[in-house]
């Protein structure tokens, strides 16, 4: 019989608080080659809140239910299923919506299980952010041993995984935050140079890493913020963009594009998983990564958790600039 449980889900886009409702869908028996789970941590996800906007660049068909990433456990299986038991751990594949209590997703699709126990808040997050700051390491400029990167947004869930990727790989960063409270998390971590935003950002970080020639940066708020993070790497470098916590177009100086030859490019995860990669790279980066997380060696800092049922509050939450850690719905803990 289908299974009734909690989701939320819009209608419309707008304000995220304004937009979420919670209700009741039912959720069909798995058919063959479907797995039907339970979902059993999910974050919220600035792509998450602009979806809600209206402004992501892959927006559902309305209704929908919102969120991407999820973990989920295995409850029943449908016919022909392989490779599965029930009460395994595994990442939910993009599709359903994560925002819910039950979901049913082809056997095919699934490609991160996870052993048994582990954090269930950690290993919900592994779908976007870790894969985001390992791809932008790795595919933009071949790193040495001790080379420096530099980041903006770096108390972010992305942020503290290129601090964390950068440390286990042996490259060195500089970890700008926009406030001087937030300081404290890429320093706690191991950022190597933790600095405050600021006109004056590039001779600050000229002093404090010695004048070392940085090849790579990352540009999570767009606006002036790209600017001060181009006035920072040497000749040649690039600039990849992956987020818009500004509101504003990247701005780069002519200068710096013309006779320094700094490159300014983006990266979506979305366009990486569908049109730039093999399903064995997509196995071998997240295999990777699974492991990094049921390690310990890759973590978010997390803030708050919130049941489906004040879906509101935890939009509201994730939205506050001056929290300090991610926000996850656990599905299965009702109010």
């Amino acid at each position: 019989m289908p299974i009734i449980g909690s989701a939320v889900q819009f209608s419309r886009t707008g304000n995220p608080v304004d937009v979420v409702e919670v209700g009741e869908i039912s959720t069909p028996d798995p058919s063959e080659g479907e797995i039907l789970c339970q979902i059993m941590a999910a974050p919220i996800a600035p792509s998450h809140i602009l979806t809600l906007s209206g402004i992501y660049g892959d927006l559902p068909d309305l209704p929908a239910v919102p969120g991407n990433d999820a973990l989920a456990k295995v409850i029943e299986l449908g016919a022909g299923v392989s490779g599965f038991q029930i009460g395994d751990q595994f990442l939910l594949p993009r599709g359903p919506g994560a925002w819910r209590q039950y979901a049913t997703v082809k056997a095919k699709d699934v490609i991160v299980t996870f052993p048994p126990g582990g954090d269930p808040l950690q290993l919900s997050m592994l779908l976007a952010n870790p894969p985001t700051a390992y791809l932008m390491l790795t595919q933009y400029y071949r790193l040495q041993p001790r080379d420096w990167i530099i980041q903006n947004a770096s108390n972010s869930s992305t942020g503290q995984y290129v601090v964390q990727l950068a440390r286990y790989f042996g490259w060195k960063t500089v970890c700008v935050v926009r406030r001087e409270e937030a300081r404290d998390i890429p320093e706690k971590i191991g950022g190597d140079v933790v600095l405050v935003d600021g006109d004056d950002l590039a001779e600050r970080v000229k002093e404090a890493t010695g004048g070392a020639d940085i090849k790579l940066g990352f540009d999570a708020v767009a606006g002036s913020a790209t600017e001060r993070i181009s006035s920072c790497l040497s000749p040649k470098a690039t600039i990849v963009n992956y987020g818009l916590l500004s509101g504003e177009p990247c701005q780069v100086k002519a200068n710096d594009l013309v006779f320094r030859e700094i490159t300014l490019t983006g990266f979506w995860l979305n366009k990486w998983l569908r049109e730039k990669s093999s399903s064995a790279e997509r196995e071998q980066v997240y295999a990777l990564l699974r492991d990094l997380v049921v390690k310990g060696i890759l973590f978010a800092e997390v803030e708050a958790t919130y049941p489906l049922s004040k879906v509101k509050e935890a939009v509201a939450h994730s939205t506050n600039g001056s929290k300090r850690g991610k926000i996850l719905f656990t599905p299965q803990i009702e109010s």
